[in-house]
């Protein structure tokens, strides 16, 4: 027994969905800054409990997974019969809907691994040895950037 065109895309629209509330949940969880405690000559940089990390990287994940059931639908053949790939890329419609589907899903990709990327540095190097120092985050708004161009992905296309 094979899938379905509903199933498909339920699965993709389940697992989108997801993604765009974790990315949210990351942003509204990423503190604004760690708390400066200076010494000699260093100052080390105390973060409060930061679930951002891991909530962005499985927003992330299930982004990744989304994408590509998404993409398998496209191709998947139903009922025994499919497409040639070539005729669908023969409709402009279809071209257009794709190109806007592949760059809003790795605006979102990239949207949401950069602060989970700096987030980790930050919380990895809490000891530097600049005085003025002032404890810095991840960039605000990246995370949740990432997760409505996920939900922009979701409406346009897969």
């Amino acid at each position: 027994m094979g899938f379905t065109a509903k199933q498909l895309a339920f699965s993709v629209a389940v697992l989108g969905l997801v993604s765009f509330i974790l990315g949210v949940l990351a942003e509204n969880k990423k503190p604004p800054s760690g708390t400066p405690i200076p010494g000699k000559g260093v100052v080390i940089c105390s973060y409060p409990s930061d679930p951002s990390v891991v909530l962005g990287s499985l927003s992330f994940v299930f982004l990744v997974a989304a994408t590509a059931v998404g993409f398998a639908s496209l191709f998947y053949p139903y009922k025994g019969l499919s497409i040639p790939q070539y005729i669908m890329f023969k409709d402009s419609t279809f071209v257009i809907f794709f190109n806007i589907t592949v760059f809003t899903t790795g605006l979102g990709a990239a949207l949401l691994l950069w602060p989970i990327i700096e987030e980790r540095k930050h919380l990895n190097n809490k000891v530097h040895h600049d005085p003025s120092t002032t404890c810095p985050t991840a960039k605000t708004g990246l995370l949740g950037g990432g997760a409505f161009c996920h939900l922009i992905r979701l409406c346009c296309g897969w």
